[in-house]
């Protein structure tokens, strides 16, 4: 286990006694557990975690949300469980990425296998479509539009892209590994295929990759993938059904569970 690794599990570890939680789930969410991570990244610790019966058991709207002061290396923060469930059952995609993350470092209890059990049937094509196509449009338009551009962030507009190509073959939830898509998604033997693994290469060789000409090839893809997803996410079908009582349930029982 490496020092940041121990680091990140006694904070948790610290987190819950402080806070006096339950944590139910922890993992990586940013760039290394997308697979494009530089050599300085940070680690974006995203976790799960559930409250003892009687904080739930009043008139008042309570804070649903745990954040650490971001350091040089480490940035923790987490949703109340259900806080977590209610954006679970509207499809929302960084939670969704969360439970898939290949970078898992605390995971207790029994809640987050059945969430993921039921994940196919709360799954809606359209707003996780649209949510990746919002991202990729803001970032293309905010970094990649001059003549010069900074060249790290093609991973974060190639990235939601693809995902969008990957919900509208599959009607399912994207890998979070930017490799699995763009070994999917783009042609084999392609030159933008090519183009794009090379820029991957330098990226996790610790290369700076700053300001440099744009990259054409690249750019008249998003350009072309952009126009097609702003016009075709649309006729995108929603979520197959509803799951509130099932949920209802599911956070009752994680309460025993949990403080039992």
């Amino acid at each position: 286990m490496t020092q940041i690794h121990q680091s990140i599990l006694h904070e948790l570890s610290r987190i819950e006694q402080q806070d006096e939680v339950q944590i139910l789930y922890a993992c990586e969410s940013g760039s290394r557990a997308w697979g494009f991570p530089s050599s300085d990244s940070d680690y974006d610790v995203r976790f799960i975690y559930v409250r003892k019966p009687d904080w739930y058991l009043s008139i008042f709207d309570k804070r649903d949300v745990i954040e650490r002061p971001i350091s040089d290396l480490l940035d923790i923060n987490g949703w109340d469980l259900r806080k977590a469930l209610n954006l679970f059952r509207k499809s929302n995609p960084p939670l969704l990425e969360w439970l898939q993350s290949p970078i898992a470092y605390w995971e207790k209890f029994s809640t987050i296998d059945h969430i993921r059990g039921v994940s196919p049937l709360t799954f809606s094509p359209k707003s996780c479509m649209y949510h990746y196509l919002n991202m990729a449009k803001g970032n293309y338009r905010m970094y990649l539009q001059g003549e010069r551009v900074r060249l790290k962030k093609y991973f974060y507009v190639l990235r939601p892209i693809l995902a969008c190509e990957w919900i509208e073959k599959y009607e399912s939830m994207p890998p979070i590994e930017f490799d699995a898509l763009v070994e999917d998604l783009i042609p084999k033997g392609s030159e933008l295929k090519w183009t794009i693994r090379n820029l991957l290469e330098r990226k996790k060789s610790g290369e700076e990759l700053s300001d440099e000409p744009r990259i054409d090839r690249i750019n008249e893809f998003l350009e072309q993938k952009l126009a097609y997803y702003e016009q075709s996410a649309a006729s995108m079908k929603g979520a197959d059904g509803k799951l509130d009582r099932q949920l209802d349930s599911l956070f009752r029982s994680s309460l025993l569970e949990a403080w039992s």
